[in-house]
């Protein structure tokens, strides 16, 4: 009888003793919803190489300082502190996943000051908010399954974020399930110009565009429809005379700043010009920045933020 008793007490020892169970869905305590924690990190901060649009020179520059770069030229710096750390983030992940996919090649550099290679970059425009938002997001990327999301983001959705990469950018290179449609709460808020705008082109202007930059002869314009739209509303697909072009190609071949979005209301042929209305501002993918915005004046934090617009998504901190 003796012999038993030692034996039960050897053997719960050796199991251990379990602590209170947690309810169903109850967190670990003091176990944040970014992982891993610091004390499982064994990445260093990288230290990039950074080519010089104005200069020609490409230099080293720790990541963390050159992500207060790119913050303060992709959103106004003296906009709410979560709205710039949500940027930050994503800048954060956008750098990255270009750098794991090769960097700028033919700069020989991880990353570019040339907006059209890479992102924005105004080191100059650096203030308080951005150090503070970088900082109290360093080292936080966006991961979908364990991998860099696209951190893609825009100026204003004009009222909806588009459905999915291929809507709005005619995007297929990858599967880009974390990208969904929300109403655009910074639609409330946002500049005049993207609540509403109107732009008219030569039609002669356009042909030769079209022909030069997308590869296509309309011939001569008389005719102008949208073929195709995405469930947000954008054009997905345009016929001008004899082209058929995407929505996203045409934006990019008469310019981004002046044909704002392809969330067109209304597109026609009036004397020589192709005019087109619409509104919103940007290819309306993933983060919109003035919708950003508007959830930080509502209290919501970086994290909140990034969620409310990707959809499926795990923000996780990939060195101290």
């Amino acid at each position: 009888m003796v012999l038993a008793l030692v034996l039960m007490f050897i053997l719960v020892m050796m199991s251990g003793c379990p602590g209170p169970a947690r309810k169903p869905g109850q967190q670990e305590p003091d176990r944040p919803d970014v992982v891993p924690g610091p004390e499982e990190l064994k990445q260093e901060e990288p230290v990039i190489s950074l080519y010089d649009k104005d200069t020609g020179k490409t230099t080293r520059i720790k990541m963390e300082k050159y992500i207060q770069g790119v913050v303060a030229a992709e959103m106004d710096p003296t906009w709410p502190v979560e709205a710039l750390a949500a940027q930050a983030i994503l800048a954060r992940t956008f750098t990255l996943k270009k750098i794991e996919e090769g960097g700028v090649k033919k700069r020989n550099a991880d990353a570019s000051t040339d907006e059209e290679e890479f992102q924005a970059y105004a080191p100059e425009k650096i203030n308080d908010r951005v150090q503070r938002a970088v900082e109290r997001t360093r080292g936080l990327v966006v991961t979908y399954k364990g991998k860099y999301i696209n951190g893609w983001f825009h100026a204003d959705g004009g009222g909806r974020t588009a459905a999915s990469a291929l809507e709005g950018l005619a995007y297929k290179k990858e599967p880009t399930p974390y990208i969904k449609s929300v109403k655009d709460p910074g639609f409330a808020i946002t500049a005049p110009e993207n609540k509403s705008w109107t732009v008219q082109f030569p039609l002669n202007m356009v042909r030769n565009i079209i022909r030069e930059k997308i590869g296509q002869d309309p011939g001569v314009i008389r005719t102008a429809r949208i073929i195709k739209k995405g469930p947000s509303g954008r054009a997905m697909t345009i016929r001008l005379g004899n082209a058929t072009v995407s929505g996203p190609a045409l934006r990019i071949a008469l310019g981004k700043d002046k044909m704002r979005s392809t969330l067109i209301e209304r597109l026609e042929i009036r004397g020589n010009n192709l005019v087109i209305h619409g509104r919103g501002y940007g290819h309306g993918v993933g983060m919109s920045q003035w919708g950003a915005r508007a959830l930080a004046e509502k209290g919501k934090n970086a994290q909140e933020i990034i969620n409310y617009f990707f959809k499926g998504v795990e923000i996780k901190k990939v060195w101290k």
